[in-house]
C-alpha cells in the first residue's frame, strides 16, 4: 500500500505505542487523528504531529463508548478526509491475582481493551466497506496466545482480541473485499502504562524482559499497515512465547507459576497513593510521552522483526547466493569457460556460458 498523504487514526495515542505509533506515520507523510482520553497527552501529541508538518485532529474520547467512537470517526473524515489506515491500539490493564479481582474490573478492562477494538472496527468498517479500501491493524500481544499470572482481564481480552480478528479476517476474504485486517502481537514494551496501571502488587510493576522500546513497536505497525501480512510478531520474546505454548504449555505453566510474579515487578514498594488510569485518564494535566522508566534497559532494536520486515529480500538474497555457489562449484570443475553476451543500447546481457570439463 502506497502510505504517504493517508489519513491514519490511532487509539490509545496520547502515550506509549500510540504516541510512538502517531509520529511514525506522520514522519512518513500522513495525517493522523489523535483518539485517547487524556487532554495533556493528546494536545502533546497534536504539537509533535504538527511541529512534522502534517495535519492532526486530537479527539478526547473513551473507546469503551460504541457511539462516541463512531462519532470521532465521523468527525475524522469530515475534517482531515476518508480514513486509509485505523490502528486500534488502546488498553488498559490491572495487576492483580484473581482472586483479588472485583468483577466491575474486568468489565472495564474488558470495555476498553477488548470491546474499544470491536467499536474501533466497527467505525473503520462503516467507513471503508462501501469504498472497497483501507487497513485495520489490530495491536496484540504476545498475552494473546499465553496467559501470564496476575494480568488475567487483559490476556483475556487480548485472546478475544485473536478470536474477532481472525473472525472477521475470514469474512473479508468471503466477500473478496480489499479491506485487510492484520493483528501485531508485542512483546514487553517500555511504556507510561506501567507507571498508572492498577495494581495490587505489593513492588512496582514492570513489563517482563526483554524490554523493548515503543518505536519498535510503532516500526512493526506501520509494516502492517503497508505490507500483506496476516499477521507479525514482533521480537524473539513474542515467538517464543507462541511456539512454547504451542509445543509445551504445561511447561510454561510450571515457568510461569514460579517466574511470573517476581518478573513483572521490580524490587522497588510500590506507591499506595500512585492513581491509575482505570476509570480517569492520569495525562490529562500532564503529557508523559511515548517513554516509560525503563529506557536504561528497553531495546531500540529487534533482529527478529528486522528478518521479519525484510524475509522477502532475504529469500531472494539466498536464492541468489544458492546459484552463486552452484556456479561455482560448475566453474571448478571446468578447465576452459566461454561466456557469450549481446549488447542492446548500454545494457550487457549475457545469453550463456559454455564449460569444457577437466
Amino acid at each position: 500500500m502506497d502510505i504517504q498523504n493517508k489519513v491514519v487514526v490511532i487509539t490509545g495515542s496520547s502515550a506509549g505505542v500510540g504516541r510512538a505509533t502517531a509520529l511514525k506515520f506522520a514522519r512518513e507523510g500522513n495525517d493522523v487523528a489523535l483518539l485517547a482520553r487524556g487532554i495533556a497527552g493528546l494536545e502533546g501529541a497534536r504539537r509533535d504531529i504538527e511541529s512534522l508538518g502534517r495535519r492532526c485532529l486530537a479527539i478526547s474520547v473513551d473507546v469503551s463508548d460504541a457511539e462516541a467512537v463512531d462519532a470521532a470517526a465521523e468527525r475524522v473524515e469530515k475534517e482531515l478526509g476518508s480514513i486509509d489506515v485505523w490502528v486500534n491500539n488502546a488498553m488498559t490493564s490491572v495487576f492483580s491475582p484473581v482472586k483479588k479481582m472485583k468483577a466491575d474490573e474486568y468489565k472495564r478492562v474488558t470495555e476498553v481493551t477488548y470491546l474499544g477494538v470491536v467499536y474501533g472496527t466497527l467505525a473503520a468498517l462503516k467507513r471503508m466497506l462501501p469504498r472497497d479500501n483501507g487497513v485495520i491493524v489490530q495491536v496484540g500481544s504476545a498475552l494473546a496466545y499465553r496467559g501470564i499470572p496476575l494480568q488475567s482481564a487483559y490476556c483475556a481480552s487480548k485472546h478475544a482480541i485473536q478470536g474477532f480478528t481472525d473472525s472477521l479476517r475470514t469474512e473479508l476474504l468471503h466477500d473478496k473485499s480489499k479491506v485487510r485486517v492484520c493483528m501485531v502481537q508485542m512483546p514487553a514494551l517500555n511504556t507510561p502504562q506501567f507507571s498508572w496501571v492498577k495494581s495490587r502488587l505489593p513492588r512496582k510493576a514492570q513489563p517482563v524482559p526483554p524490554i523493548f522500546q515503543p518505536e519498535v513497536a510503532a516500526e512493526a505497525i506501520y509494516f502492517a499497515a503497508t505490507h500483506q501480512r496476516r499477521e507479525i510478531l514482533v521480537g524473539f520474546p513474542t515467538l517464543r512465547a507462541v511456539l512454547g505454548n504451542r509445543l509445551a504449555p504445561g511447561y510454561a505453566d510450571q515457568v510461569l507459576a514460579e517466574t511470573g510474579y517476581s518478573g513483572q515487578q521490580t524490587n522497588e514498594p510500590r506507591d499506595e497513593n500512585q492513581r491509575n488510569n482505570l476509570w480517569e485518564p492520569v495525562d490529562s494535566e500532564f503529557d508523559f510521552g511515548a517513554h516509560g522508566t525503563f529506557d536504561n534497559r528497553a531495546r531500540n532494536f529487534s533482529p527478529f522483526l528486522w528478518l521479519t520486515v525484510n524475509r522477502r529480500w532475504l529469500g531472494w538474497a539466498g536464492v541468489a547466493l544458492t546459484g552463486f555457489a552452484a556456479l561455482k562449484v560448475l566453474l571448478s570443475s571446468c578447465r576452459d569457460v566461454q561466456i557469450y553476451a549481446e549488447t542492446k543500447g548500454s545494457e550487457l546481457t549475457i545469453t550463456h556460458i559454455r564449460c569444457h570439463r577437466i
